[in-house]
């Protein structure tokens, strides 16, 4: 069964912003094996430009979301050097391939968190 598809933001809450410029990589897990499915940059609304997996091409499974946000923060004069945050790394489950997946990454420099979205 293929679904709606699979998106994602990043939001930078010690910034009180979206998070423009953090490369985003997707794999699909199976079993101890990662595919890479797709690979974008948050653009200034901290989103992809499109879709990580397309509408009608979401499969029930496993994935993994890594997050390179560690260069994101190099300039942010708070954060410490050498980041604590580097790359952060969302495994999950896709259930129901017919819903719409949106997980976002809220972050600072310190902590992050998710959810799934809509």
């Amino acid at each position: 069964m293929t679904g709606a598809g699979l998106s994602t933001h990043v939001l930078d809450t010690a910034q009180g912003r979206p998070a423009a410029g953090i490369r985003v990589e997707l794999f699909g897990i199976d079993g101890e094996l990662r595919h890479h499915l797709a690979q974008a940059v948050t653009n200034a609304d901290g989103r992809t430009d499109t879709p990580l997996i397309e509408r009608g091409a979401l499969q029930a499974g496993t994935y993994e979301l890594t997050f390179h946000v560690g260069a994101y923060y190099s300039d942010f004069p708070a954060a410490p050097t050498p980041p604590f945050l580097d790359v952060v790394t969302l495994r999950f489950t896709v259930a129901d391939a017919s819903a719409h997946y949106h997980v976002p990454l809220v972050m600072t420099p310190w902590a992050y968190s998710t959810y799934r979205g809509s």
